[in-house]
């Protein structure tokens, strides 16, 4: 087994939302795939703490619930990709399937719309944290 040597992705969720949170930590689980460490999740309320977990470069992916309220997700995506070098991946919860170019102006990664469809997420958070992970021999 390889995952005894290696160090667990940090993935930040965030939302105002406790509920939020919770399902997007549920329909990943701790290993989304077999081919990925396990995930340690970085579960935050507001935007401060968002920006200053980002700041500290530990986290692998974040994931911004676009409906979060007073600061959306969306916005603090597009204020992450504008502020951090090399920011990593980020994946934006939208309010609607619409709202995809929302996604696109804020330079998320990816969007998986509100309710959320485990599967869809998981597939959608396995590609983004593949290139995250050195490739094995």
């Amino acid at each position: 087994m390889t995952d005894s040597k290696t160090a667990p992705l940090k993935v930040l969720v965030y939302s105002d939302d406790v509920n939020t949170r919770q399902q997007v930590i549920l329909a990943l689980g701790r290993r989304p795939h077999p081919d990925l460490p396990e995930l340690e999740y970085v579960e935050v309320a507001t935007e401060p703490v968002v920006i200053q977990n980002m700041d500290a470069g530990h986290i692998d992916l974040a994931i911004l619930d676009g409906e979060a309220v007073p600061a959306g997700g969306l916005g603090i995506a597009k204020q992450l990709k504008d502020e951090i070098y090399e920011c990593p991946p980020v994946l934006v919860l939208t309010g609607r399937p619409q709202d995809a170019w929302l996604a696109t102006w804020s330079r998320a990664e990816a969007a998986v719309p509100h309710p959320l469809d485990p599967i869809q997420l998981a597939e959608t958070v396995v590609a983004l944290l593949r290139s995250r992970v050195p490739a094995s021999a």
